[in-house]
């Protein structure tokens, strides 16, 4: 029998997580997690942690298990809001729930549980874990989810084998509606409870309000490039001389287009975005397809099959570089072919990573839409989830 803290969020998966662990006999302890307190803009009309935490406690006494709530807002703001927030400031687009698990999850939370002399950690993430044996050395693999429509073994990708070590995925082998079952037939309090949506921990939340608590709105032109004018660029072999232009945006310039209106601020903007831009007289819907956050310019493109929204590779740099499987980083010369993942949710594309000294050059198959800089790019082989890394 292991002694298990369950990180019970009030939704229907940590519960369902944390009745499976009670069934299995272990020594299980709940802990719920508060990390946001301020009520700024649209955050308000969501539920509030206080209404989260007496859900969570209110399944942690149906499951006749002891119920703890621990503080971890001062960690959150530091190492997730904070980043966020220079991130857009800087033209980005980050990840906070990739980052929510690799700093909060399963690192401060982690040590407030250790704190209770807990052997894993559990949460109701839709991903599995495994061990194997390399060289006389226990290796932790990462899996994905038995629900494809689920997994969320991406949002774990920044993970390390300490980590790993310690982390447990009760739900990983079920579907979304198996859960929901359990739930019924347990008559847990979360049985029909919407999934959560919007920031990490932060709740349902209207990101560019967010934003705006410390981003300053600043009026800016909105340019539109033509299609045909990228179609005429993007003629580029794909050779080691043209990995540049291959995986970093186009640079845009203003004389390559119209401007077409204003916006509020480049720093709102990401690539591949539709609402927001409030310009109407066009057959097709607009698409950010550039950002340029000095000249506090976006670039949009017609329709969402404009050449400018799709690219052939990525550039991750080598000290964002990251291997869940250790044993198997790649060294400068290497090249090896994977299935990566840019976004949570999209579907594997075939690839190759070219690591060199500065970082590494993944050349996809098949252009891929809507790269973005800021975000995570993952690779895996199979199910197993080696590595990531933040696109540059």
């Amino acid at each position: 029998m292991k002694r298990v803290v369950i990180g019970l969020s009030g939704g229907v998966d940590s519960s369902v997580a944390a009745y499976l662990l009670k069934e299995q006999g272990h020594n299980l302890i709940a802990v719920f997690m508060v990390n946001w307190h301020e009520r700024v803009g649209n955050i308000t009309s969501a539920c509030t942690w206080e209404e989260d935490a007496l859900i969570a406690q209110m399944v942690a006494k149906k499951l006749h298990i002891p119920f703890h709530i621990v503080d971890l807002s001062n960690d959150y703001k530091k190492r997730v809001v904070d980043y966020m927030f220079a991130e857009y400031q800087a033209g980005r687009t980050p990840n906070p729930d990739v980052l929510c698990n690799r700093e909060i999850k399963f690192d401060s939370f982690l040590e407030e549980a250790l704190k209770l002399d807990a052997d894993f950690v559990a949460t109701g993430h839709y991903c599995r874990k495994s061990e194997i044996e390399v060289n006389g050395q226990t290796i932790h693999q990462l899996l994905a989810g038995k629900d494809t429509n689920k997994d969320q073994s991406y949002f774990l990708c920044q993970l390390n084998q300490q980590q790993l070590s310690k982390a447990m995925f009760p739900v990983g082998e079920l579907l979304k509606p198996e859960v929901r079952e359990i739930a019924r037939e347990q008559n847990l309090p979360t049985a029909e409870r919407k999934d959560s949506q919007g920031i990490c921990f932060v709740g349902k939340v209207d990101l560019p309000t967010f934003l705006q608590q410390q981003l300053i709105p600043k009026t800016g032109n909105i340019i539109e490039i033509p299609a045909d004018f990228m179609e005429k660029k993007k003629n580029v072999a794909i050779t080691v001389e043209n990995y540049r232009k291959l995986c970093f945006p186009f640079p845009f310039k203003p004389w390559n287009g119209e401007v077409i209106g204003e916006h509020q601020g480049a720093h709102f903007y990401t690539i591949g975005q539709r609402k927001g831009l409030n310009i109407g007289g066009h057959k097709e819907p607009l698409f950010v397809i550039g950002t340029d956050v000095q000249r506090n310019i976006i670039y949009v493109g017609e329709g969402q099959n404009h050449p400018g929204l799709f690219r052939r590779g990525l550039f991750v740099a080598a000290p964002e570089m990251h291997w869940v499987r250790t044993d198997l980083k790649m060294q400068p010369g290497e090249k090896r072919e994977f299935d990566i993942r840019i976004r949570y949710r999209q579907p594997l594309e075939k690839g190759t990573i070219h690591v060199k000294e500065d970082g590494s050059w993944f050349i996809f198959d098949n252009e891929q839409r809507g790269i973005t800089s800021g975000q995570f790019a993952a690779w895996y082989n199979g199910d197993e989830l080696i590595g990531s890394g933040v696109i540059a």
